[in-house]
């Protein structure tokens, strides 16, 4: 069954006999409400009463009054004014005013003569005044007039001239479309100014010109094309391509009636599409009304009705031309609402979603599924295996679904295509999760989307979901993530739904190999950061073993990673980490370079582990701990909060001799450390590093005395002479030249030392030299201020009783005062807040 629009129904038939039938044939029709005139060749009006019909019953008329305004000449155009209740009547050139119902003249208007066209036309400023503005050609000038229209008088306002008759007219608010014989033109009432649209070739029936409202207008243009112009002159639609012998054209949003001798076709605004065509033998025209038009023959008027919106698109969705009906739905909403418009207008979007949808057109498809609200599970029952996701309470409210393509056939036909409806599936349940139209089904749609990303094998999304809060249920989801091996994500399941022990307990089995699962490379680290950060002190305890036999500097992490207001009792973890000693290392380490932790036992504890742990190290090795070795000795450098007999209780007995001389530095037994790296140790580099650390932060004097007994030390031995001239030679700067002749053996050559002699003379001359630069300098700035004081004590200057001072502005009124070098003088208090 073809769409329709509209529908026709005659309403009138105008019996005469067969001699009259040529002299009574209807020329013109009007319509206000349910009132309608009729116009005919033998100059009479006619009135009629018109009832639709309701529930397919047929509208009827009811003839009213008749009048005859004279003896020939036809009736050839009819206008309302309800306003004042006047029926307008062109007839023998001439306008008169009737009254509408009784058809009776209005003596106080007189008849407007010599005019071939007129218009009503409606203005903001004549509804002010109480009037109508009428616009009327003139059959002997060319001209137009402009009418104002009261109640019992009509006068002209204004005139515009133009340079031919027009044979069409058309009015919009201010806005003017007239038709000559070979051209369109627009004229503005109010300026009066004309502006020439285009040229036609149209005989003066063809002509037409046709108000569309909102300042639009329909032309017959060239080359059978139906043609609007704004007011603005621009065309702003596509044209339509209507029948070359159209005799009128009539405007029922958002349809456009053509007329033609034999029918009547119907085209919409909204995509110039033709839609209806309803065959009409003998028209000769219409006029548009509020919901259809009303079409005339000679003898015969019919009404063309529209459709409800409603069951035109209804009628459209079943052709299943969806895209259709939603572009007329949302085209009627802007001028007429509907009631019922949000429901509709959601089901026929997703009805057009689903047909872009079966042609793989998943962009536009899912768009239109979120524009419409469609519930998510109508989608996911589609696809196969997807149907454990839902409620066995829901059911479908879509039938055109099953039209489509079956996706049962596509997954065993074509994997491929299949797979790009997975990727939608993904996407359009991406983009409705979390929103209002996801959360009603919230738990089908996060159920749906983990059995997608296990079938793609999406394992960056699926640790995403499963990480976050969710909804899957746990009976449909942990069986579908066990049978493909998805241990991992099946762990972060068990934790956004609060089973944390059942999590940690599947990532174990992982790392222990009870599970295979190749999704994630570092499962112990996750579970050591899991631990850290978790606030179940009893669970952490209960995974501490396993984690620290694992690895103890890792696993150490779940109490030295924890968030600094949530830290675990540190006696505690001492105690348990007695087992496990570089954990143990590890933690001291946390509690004093971390927490910043001052207490003596902390820092005996990690120096005395300092040292076990080097000497396993060594002892395990047979070579140097340097890494352990070096934090030791930093350690013992730095500290300040360790007992030095406790740690050198412990070091005393061993073979680690640079960490007795720190210790023996710090207790200040500067020579004896000295002794025992030089004799013990046997490192002289390590002797005069110590000499430079042990002298940090107490001046070059003290630094001096240490070098000074690290070169007694060597004197006093043989075997260290190379040494000490090694020392003096480069480091003269640091000793004094007169202690040092004292201590060198007399056996020693003036050219042996020879090197620190002239460094050290060198050093003293400079030092000479550089105090004598200072006191010149010294002096210099001293003559300078002698000089300037010179020359202020010897100047003039005249001291009056209304002297102000330069700062507080105060009269100065002591003897004593103060002149700066701008001249200014001051009170002797106020120096200090002048800028000079």
């Amino acid at each position: 069954m073809a769409f329709k629009a509209f529908t026709l129904e005659q309403v009138f038939e105008k019996l005469a006999a067969s001699k009259e039938r040529d002299k009574s044939s209807i020329q013109c029709v009007e319509c206000y409400d349910r009132n309608v005139y009729i116009g005919t060749k033998d100059a009479t009006v006619q009135h009629l009463f018109l009832t639709l019909g309701t529930h397919g019953d047929q509208s009827k008329t009811r003839e009213g009054r008749a009048r005859k305004l004279g003896s020939s000449s036809s009736v050839t155009q009819l206008r309302a004014v309800p306003l004042f209740n006047h029926l307008l009547v062109l007839w023998d050139r001439c306008v008169t005013a009737l009254n509408m119902f009784s058809l009776e003249p209005v003596p106080a208007l007189k008849k407007i003569q010599h005019v071939s066209l007129f218009e009503l036309c409606e203005s903001s400023l004549a509804a002010q005044a109480a009037c109508v503005e009428m616009v009327t050609s003139s059959s002997r000038r060319k001209v137009i007039r402009i009418h104002a229209v009261g109640v019992d008088r009509w006068e002209v306002v204004k005139e515009v001239p133009l340079l031919q008759d027009p044979v069409a007219l058309a009015v919009d608010g201010t806005s003017l479309c007239i038709a000559t014989s070979d051209r369109y033109l627009l004229c503005d009432i109010q300026t009066g100014s004309t502006e020439e649209l285009f040229p036609h070739q149209h005989s003066r029936q063809h002509a037409i010109v046709t108000s569309v409202g909102r300042g639009e207008f329909l032309l017959n243009g060239p080359g059978f094309l139906g043609m609007f112009v704004m007011k603005t002159g621009i065309c702003q639609r596509p044209p339509l391509q209507w029948p070359q012998e159209v005799l009128a054209a009539g405007v029922c949003f958002p349809y456009i009636l053509t007329l033609q001798p034999q029918m009547l076709s119907v085209y919409s605004m909204l995509d110039q599409q033709h839609k209806q065509t309803v065959s009409l033998s003998g028209a000769k025209g219409l006029i548009s009304t509020s919901d259809g038009a009303l079409v005339f023959t000679e003898r015969d008027v019919f009404c063309l009705s529209l459709v409800p919106f409603e069951e035109q698109i209804q009628a459209l969705v079943g052709h299943e031309k969806v895209e259709e009906a939603l572009l007329l739905l949302d085209g009627v909403q802007s001028h007429r609402p509907l009631e019922s418009y949000k429901e509709l207008q959601k089901a026929i979007t997703c009805l057009a979603g689903f047909a872009h949808f079966y042609r793989e057109d998943f962009s536009e498809a899912r768009d239109l599924f979120i524009k419409g609200e469609l519930d998510p599970r109508e989608i996911i029952r589609l696809y196969p295996g997807m149907q454990l996701c839902l409620g066995e309470d829901f059911q479908s409210h879509l039938d055109q679904v099953n039209k489509g393509r079956d996706l049962q056939v596509l997954w065993q036909d074509d994997r491929n295509t299949f797979h790009h409806y997975l990727a939608f599936l993904g996407d359009f349940l991406r983009a409705v999760r979390g929103t209002e139209q996801g959360l009603k089904c919230s738990k089908e749609v996060d159920g749906a989307l983990l059995r997608l990303y296990v079938e793609l094998g999406d394992t960056e999304n699926l640790l995403q979901l499963v990480d976050s809060p969710n909804e899957c249920s746990l009976d449909q989801c942990v069986p579908v993530l066990e049978q493909h091996n998805r241990f991992f994500a099946l762990g972060f399941l068990y934790e956004s739904h609060g089973l944390q022990n059942d999590a940690l307990k599947t990532w174990v089995k992982i790392t222990d190999g009870f599970h295979k699962d190749s999704s994630c490379s570092d499962v112990y680290g996750h579970i050591v950061r899991t631990l850290s950060q978790l606030e179940d002190k009893d669970t952490v305890w209960a995974f501490a073993d396993w984690t620290l036999q694992r690895n103890q500097e890792i696993g150490v992490q779940i109490f030295t990673k924890r968030p600094p207001d949530d830290q675990f009792e540190t006696q505690n973890i001492l105690t348990f980490l007695e087992k496990y000693p570089l954990a143990l290392l590890s933690y001291l380490e946390f509690l004093i370079h971390d927490l910043n932790s001052e207490e003596e036992r902390y820092h005996n504890r990690l120096a005395v582990a300092y040292v076990n742990q080097t000497l396993q190290e060594e002892e395990e090795t047979k070579s140097d701990a340097r890494e352990t070795r070096g934090k030791l000795q930093q350690m013992l450098w730095d500290s300040e909060f360790y007992d030095i007999s406790t740690v050198y209780d412990r070091v005393k007995s061993t073979t680690l001799h640079p960490e007795k001389a720190i210790l023996l530095g710090r207790a200040g037994e500067h020579s004896t450390a000295l002794q025992l790296l030089v004799h013990e140790e046997k490192d002289l580099q390590a002797a005069e590093v110590f000499c430079c650390r042990a002298a940090q932060g107490r001046g070059t004097h003290f630094r001096q005395v240490l070098l000074l007994n690290l070169l007694q030390i060597y004197l006093s031995s043989e075997a260290l002479t190379g040494a000490a001239v090694d020392l003096l030679n480069s480091h003269p700067q640091l000793f004094a030249l007169e202690k040092v002749i004292q201590l060198l053996p007399e056996s020693w050559s003036v050219q042996l030392v020879s090197p620190f002699i002239v460094g050290s003379l060198r050093k003293t001359f400079h030092q000479r030299q550089m105090a004598r630069v200072q006191k010149a300098l010294a002096q210099a700035e001293l003559l300078r201020h002698k000089v300037m004081w010179m020359q202020a004590s010897q100047t003039k200057f005249r001291v009056g009783k209304e002297q102000k001072c330069s700062v507080c502005q105060r009269n100065l009124v002591g003897p004593q005062f103060v002149r700066n070098l701008q001249g200014e003088l001051m009170h002797t208090s106020c120096t200090g807040y002048s800028a000079s």
